[in-house]
């Protein structure tokens, strides 16, 4: 009964360290970031990756003709 009482203890006192720890890096988490507001420049990379993949186009259409 001894040896089960102290293991009990042990465990309890590792486990009371363990959220002594953890728990005020829980208490003080900062929320999370907004999400970012879009200024035009994934719109405007999205238009240039259109006219690329248009331009590779017309280019291999123009020269299977010849």
């Amino acid at each position: 009964m001894g040896v089960s009482r102290g293991f009990s203890f042990g465990v309890m006192a590792i486990v009371a360290l363990i959220f002594s720890i953890a728990l005020p890096a829980v208490v003080h988490a900062q929320a999370p970031a907004p999400a970012p507001i879009n200024d035009g420049t994934t719109i405007d990379q999205g238009i240039a990756y259109v006219l690329m993949l248009v331009a590779l186009v017309l280019t291999y259409i123009i020269h299977e003709t010849n």
